[in-house]
């Protein structure tokens, strides 16, 4: 179980992140063992980074400031040789989220882009109606555009929906199962994101890492049995447990 390897590997995750889920992907990185630190100020970057495990960009709620500090982040931590995951929330909702996206992944220093497949869309150029920062619908094979985004970037390639698709550019993975309910709970998505990070600095084998916290995540949305305001909740207490079966 990967949730068990962060777990006993304890990292340090860097996590410039959105307003909206800061909490909430904090907690869930704690609740697996991993220590987050949510920093975004570019004066703290370069020391931020130099002690932390892995780095989290996510874009969900843009600005000047914030971006100047992921550009920077990203910089540090290639240097440092440590894992990036970044999480291009809505980039089809905005030209500006857009042209962020594209101008950090021309890094190509990015270990993973964790996504949606409208997300995945709006990377690609391919035409998708996307609903603000959700995936929207479309009717674009998924499989041979997250192929071709990961060679681009050389880096992996995670799209969650019904089924998660998790690519090398070679490689081809899926994952099912999971519970629809955790659509309706903002900043899963974005936990997921974070707990990548923390996977990919736990493990020296990263796609089967990353398999096996798909399987994790999608095992817990399924456990978690809540009406939607406790779910959450109930949601995070299997995540702590599944990561505790192999430690103790």
């Amino acid at each position: 179980m990967s949730l068990s390897q962060i777990r006993a590997r304890g990292p340090l995750v860097h996590c410039i992140t959105n307003t909206v889920v800061t909490n909430f992907s904090a907690n869930g990185l704690l609740a697996v063992g991993a220590s987050p630190i949510m920093a975004d100020a570019i004066e703290e970057i370069d020391e931020i980074v130099q002690i932390s495990d892995a780095l989290l960009v996510n874009i969900g709620t843009l600005n000047a400031r914030t971006v100047a500090a992921m550009d920077a982040a990203i910089d540090v931590a290639a240097r440092k040789g440590i894992p990036i995951v970044l999480d291009p929330v809505g980039a089809g909702a905005s030209q500006y989220r857009l042209e962020t996206v594209q101008r950090l992944l021309q890094k190509n220093a990015v270990t993973l882009i964790r996504c949606n497949a409208g997300e995945l869309a709006a990377i690609a150029g391919v035409n998708w109606t996307a609903k603000g920062v959700d995936s929207g619908s479309g009717e674009a094979d998924i499989e041979p555009i997250a192929r071709e985004v990961a060679a681009r970037y050389h880096c992996l390639v995670i799209v969650t929906g019904e089924a998660d698709v998790l690519t090398d550019g070679q490689s081809f993975i899926r994952v099912r199962g999971g519970n629809e309910k955790i659509t309706r709970i903002t900043g899963t998505g974005c936990l997921l994101s974070a707990l990548s990070a923390a996977v990919l600095a736990s493990t020296k084998e990263p796609l089967s890492g990353l398999e096996g916290l798909l399987a994790d995540y999608k095992q817990a949305a399924e456990q978690a049995l809540a009406p939607i305001g406790t779910y959450q909740v109930q949601f995070l207490n299997e995540l702590e447990r599944l990561s505790e079966v192999e430690v103790r």
